[in-house]
């Protein structure tokens, strides 16, 4: 791994397009085999979209599936929080930015 191509891993978590997560994982394929981190992770398939519009459909077609769950959440039980952020990330397939699903989750209801 090079300098440059450890620098230009850490410019793609900064600019949203890949999580902490996502950047270990790079890292260690950077170490192993080398390359460009912009190009092992669409490779990989692993940028992250950090789109509000793209989560916020998400949201929108998940709601009706926990009408229950909504409504105690709309009560207070703010906790519900990281259930809805989960089913959104599930149906993103990990791909969605956690911050900026939790923002449209909360940003849906209310």
């Amino acid at each position: 791994m090079t300098p440059e191509s450890f620098a230009a891993l850490l410019v793609l978590q900064d600019q949203g397009a890949i999580s902490g997560k996502r950047r270990k994982e790079v890292f260690a394929e950077l170490l192993a085999k080398g390359g460009d981190p912009d190009a092992i992770v669409d490779a990989r398939g692993l940028r992250q979209v950090s789109e509000v519009g793209a989560s916020e459909q998400v949201v929108d077609a998940r709601s009706p599936d926990t009408p229950t769950r909504w409504r105690g959440y709309r009560a207070g039980k703010k906790q519900l929080l990281a259930f809805f952020t989960g089913q959104v990330m599930k149906a993103m397939k990990g791909k969605g930015n956690p911050a900026m699903v939790t923002s449209s989750s909360e940003e849906a209801r209310r």
